[in-house]
């Protein structure tokens, strides 16, 4: 249900500032911008397709699919870097002045966590209650773009950092937790604290953003990677 969720969420999210334009030739952008796009999409395609195939028990294609999976959430990360440059960019030519910048570091805290789940859900692969449960984190985090982009949808909501990049972005790990005490009795200590943890750690990104601490960090940042 979460896996099909988080498909949906993407296909609305970002049909309005990229694939309908894509469709119409209209979105322009440097390579590593579509390549970003093709591997967040495969990713979200592999969960769906992942999920699946462990509910109708076919492990070995899912053992399979998962070495693939790994060279797929390596380059989201990676091609993360890019897509927050161009970001940055496309900001400064439509004015916003230094607060550009600021959207770097949110890029940047994104992948580590993207990836680090990532690579915990790999490392206990062997453990499947924990694994599955990094696994849907890691997608968590990699959907939060999509659900931002609701914006577009209701221009007149006030403060979208709020209600749509946080709590609209995270009410998945609220739901992950009711679902898990629902069928097991109990939250699992990996949806319990390292779901709270990307709350607090995005809260703190809508608090922080764009202060003058913020901002000189994310300037020196983008001077290491220009």
């Amino acid at each position: 249900m979460m896996s099909l969720l988080g498909l949906v969420a993407v296909f609305i999210g970002f049909s309005t500032t990229f694939l309908i334009p894509l469709k119409n030739g209209a979105f322009l952008a440097p390579w590593p911008v579509h390549l970003h796009g093709m591997f967040a999409f495969a990713w979200i395609f592999l969960f769906v397709a992942q999920t699946s195939l462990i509910h109708f028990h076919k492990y070995h294609i899912h053992r399979v699919l998962g070495f693939i999976g790994i060279f797929i959430a390596l380059g989201v990360t990676i091609t993360m870097m890019p897509v927050g440059l161009f970001a940055v960019h496309k900001e400064l030519k439509q004015g916003f002045g230094l607060t550009a910048y600021s959207t770097l570091l949110g890029v940047i805290s994104s992948g580590i966590m993207f990836l680090s789940f990532v690579l915990a859900g790999i490392w206990n692969r062997k453990k499947p209650q924990i694994h599955k449960r990094f696994m849907l984190l890691a997608t968590i985090v990699v959907l939060w773009p999509a659900w931002f982009r609701f914006r577009h949808f209701f221009p007149n909501i006030p403060n979208p950092e709020i209600w749509f990049a946080l709590v609209l972005a995270d009410s998945l790990i609220i739901i992950s937790w009711i679902w898990d005490k629902y069928k097991t009795g109990k939250i699992h200590w990996v949806l319990k604290y390292f779901g709270l943890f990307i709350i607090l750690e995005q809260t703190f990104e809508v608090l922080a953003f764009d202060s003058k601490p913020w901002r000189n960090i994310a300037l020196w940042v983008y001077d290491v990677l220009v």
